[in-house]
């Protein structure tokens, strides 16, 4: 829009305008001076006006269309008696999929709604969209999408307004999976869903909330017995070591510095590594023959060790009320051996028995440290460090262990560009700690039979 102006009076000519109106709001003076005044101001303004009329003024380029200046005018005395009037518009206003909204006395009512394209998000939900292009975007086929949106729709889906239609469950569903899977910035998820950014972080959430509180209870909780018997079979085939029910493994997801109690979230290791102050929380995650996570613990700072974080688990708190007992958790020597976790040897000048137990122990532990690698390279939102707030992150990691799990139940295969290396320092332990008899014995015994077996 083209700004103009048009010539105003001169400091004295306008003195005069100034000084005409003052003196005739005085009341102290008498009738007689203040007409006279006024006649005199008259000429004089008389003669300001014929200055004015003789300057040309070019009508072509400073003249207001009347039809305009009446819009103009119109929308400022809505704006002058209310927002409620300012609101309502004889035009109709529209929706998402063209609807239109009217109030209780059927009049419209203008929505400042921003249109966005939503062409990439409709291509990969036509039937057109290929399921390669499909998987290439979510990280899992469309079945298995169908399935997780069928699973959610009571808890996602949101009713229609008078303002304004609902956003569609698929659709949410795949903002929030779209973003776990690439760790794409939110601006660019906006631009490819055709919704706001604030909107598309709080589908996030909410979608990642669903997950937790609908999916979590079905495909990520504690075997049974019979399932726990399967495992230790499986377990059993591959490495000769008897009742292994599950393989543990610890990592660290990146985190910008806390405001508060950063000195906890401090990764000394990855700081070293990085040559840069790093901060991280962590992820534990017990998996079974299949890399299916069958307990996880989320959340502890990345100050504390392997060890500290099994310690305050739910894995350690089922130990002592008795439900591992007469099995083993197999961990790497971020783990002190104990009665139900086994461990490799450590000190130098193994014996023959003591290595072969260490190689066996080692592809049992490579199960737990690939489903890892997969669960990284799936969710590309755990390679980078997270933006999401603290107390949220949980939610989000949580969500992506459970995607996770639904992904390798289905079988669904992983690119091999998305495969991603861990970087996972094991502390160091302190081998001063008191180990239990019996666990030496136990692992003495099982590294001997190992040995002596075909």
């Amino acid at each position: 829009m083209e700004i103009t102006s048009v010539p105003f009076l001169n400091p004295e000519e306008y003195s005069l305008f100034c000084s005409f109106f003052q003196d005739f709001d005085n009341d102290g003076e008498t009738s007689v001076n203040k007409s006279r005044k006024i006649d005199e101001k008259n000429k004089s303004l008389s003669e300001i006006l014929e200055v004015i009329d003789e300057t040309e003024i070019p009508t072509s380029k400073f003249e207001i269309p009347s039809s305009e200046f009446e819009n103009r005018a119109s929308e400022m005395g809505d704006w002058e008696q209310g927002r409620v009037r300012k609101g309502r518009n004889q035009s109709p206003a529209t929706f998402h999929d063209g609807e239109t909204a009217e109030d209780g006395g059927g009049q419209r009512r203008r929505l400042w709604v921003k249109e966005r394209s939503k062409g990439w998000w409709k291509y990969l939900d036509s039937d057109e969209c290929s399921d390669g292009e499909f998987r290439k975007a979510f990280r899992m086929s469309k079945g298995t999408f169908n399935m997780i949106c069928d699973e959610l729709e009571s808890v996602v889906m949101k009713k229609n307004t008078m303002l304004r239609m609902a956003i569609p469950v698929r659709q949410r569903v795949a903002v929030c999976i779209y973003r776990l899977a690439t760790g794409d910035p939110l601006r660019t998820v906006s631009s490819l869903f055709g919704l706001g950014i604030s909107t598309c972080h709080k589908l996030v959430l909410e979608v990642c909330a669903a997950i937790r509180s609908v999916l979590m209870p079905k495909y990520l909780k504690w075997p049974d017995q019979e399932r726990l018997q399967e495992i230790k079979t499986t377990f059993g085939s591959i490495s000769g070591i008897p009742n292994v029910n599950g393989s543990i493994y610890t990592t660290h997801i990146s985190i910008i510095a806390p405001k508060t109690n950063q000195e906890a979230y401090y990764n000394r290791k990855h700081t070293e590594r990085n040559q840069k102050p790093s901060y991280s929380t962590t992820v534990q995650g017990l998996v079974d023959p299949r890399g299916v996570f069958t307990d996880v613990c989320i959340g502890y700072p990345g100050s504390m060790s392997d060890e500290q974080i099994l310690e305050k688990s739910a894995l350690s708190q089922r130990s002592k009320l008795g439900m591992l007992e007469n099995t083993w958790v197999v961990g790497n020597s971020g783990y002190y051996l104990k009665d139900w976790v086994l461990v490799p040897y450590t000190h130098q000048n193994l014996s023959w028995s003591q290595h072969a137990f260490n190689q066996r122990l080692d592809e049992l532990q490579m199960i737990a440290k690939d489903a890892f690698m997969r669960l990284k390279g799936r969710w590309g939102c755990l390679q980078k460090r997270t933006e999401v707030k603290l107390q949220e992150l949980p939610m989000v990691l949580g969500a992506c262990c459970v995607l996770h799990n639904i992904c390798e139940m289905h079988n669904e295969e992983m690119d091999v560009e998305l495969r991603f290396n861990l970087y996972d320092d094991e502390m160091e332990l302190d081998s001063s700690r008191g180990i239990s008899v019996n666990a030496l014995q136990a692992r003495d015994g099982i590294a001997h039979s190992l040995m002596h077996c075909k």
